[in-house]
């Protein structure tokens, strides 16, 4: 029985690999067998053990996180389409025009000219929310233990990641007073489907340590955000979201940097009154 909970943590381990990996190479030709190798699978077994994980061929899960990326860009950058086309990986705009009429129906171009299309079933907003002219902070480079989360965004696995990163912040003496908790939102619930969505609970660590099973170590590389401060309840988090991106960004001087929204949680759910959560959302301008 141990050994099948140890060879279960290395999977998952293995599995951060991969996925930091296309997420960091989406420019580029990203080769499966590469991917084996990185992952220490076996080049036998990788398609059986990412599908496993992911809960989709891993061929499957490139593409869609290609095209999920290029609709983001399309929508809330001035880039040229072919210049997208080139940032997730397609050599020629036509080729990313084919696989984005595909999987939504509309061409990238009719997607961009026309603001009011959407490419999966919108969430209505009434904007009733108010949020105040964000902050331009530059912050440094950060490393962080963190789990993945794939699904809907605040479902039920979302508050064992934090008991597990907790836990595994005092079995290694790893706590210090300045430790913060940041999520990593890397897709638009307007776009990807929520099973579909995918997200990393962090802890920020000002010490050595190696990841251990689905507990990762990564580096959050810094630089220029727009920081919105919101205190309410999460029941508002997609009109939240709507204003940032619909009202906020498209009428600023800055473009979205093509890296994912991170959240600062500056107080806990489990402690704390539903419309008195305290967060900052830190969005990613150049």
């Amino acid at each position: 029985m141990e050994s099948k909970k140890v060879t279960r943590q290395e999977y998952l381990k293995n599995l951060n690999t991969v996925v930091e990996y296309i997420n960091s190479n989406l420019d580029k030709k990203i080769s499966i067998n590469e991917l084996a190798e990185i992952s220490n699978l076996s080049q036998f077994h990788f398609h059986r053990i990412m599908k496993g994980l992911l809960g989709e061929p891993i061929g499957n899960y490139i593409t869609r996180t290609r095209v999920e990326t290029a609709a983001l860009l399309i929508r809330y950058t001035n880039l040229e389409i072919q210049d997208i086309a080139h940032n997730v990986g397609y050599d020629k705009p036509t080729s990313l025009n084919k696989i984005f009429k595909q999987y939504y129906n509309i061409s990238p171009t009719d997607y961009r000219s026309n603001k009011k299309s959407t490419i999966t079933k919108p969430a209505i907003s009434t904007f009733n929310i108010k949020l105040e002219t964000p902050r331009i902070l530059e912050i440094p480079d950060m490393e962080v233990i963190y789990i993945n989360i794939t699904g809907e965004y605040g479902n039920e696995n979302y508050q064992k990641a934090w008991v597990e990163l907790g836990n595994f912040v005092k079995e290694n003496k790893l706590f210090t007073l300045d430790i913060e908790n940041f999520g990593i939102s890397y897709d638009d619930p307007k776009v990807t489907e929520k099973e579909n969505c995918r997200f990393d609970a962090c802890l920020t660590i000002h010490q050595t340590v190696k990841p251990h099973g689905k507990i990762g170590v990564k580096k959050i590389k810094g630089g220029k955000f727009a920081v919105f401060s919101y205190q309410g309840s999460y029941d508002n988090w997609g009109e939240v979201y709507d204003i940032i991106y619909d009202k906020w960004l498209i009428n600023s001087e800055y473009d979205l940097k093509n890296v994912p929204v991170m959240e600062k949680y500056l107080n806990s759910p489990l402690q704390t009154e539903a419309n008195e959560l305290n967060i900052e959302i830190y969005l990613p301008i150049e």
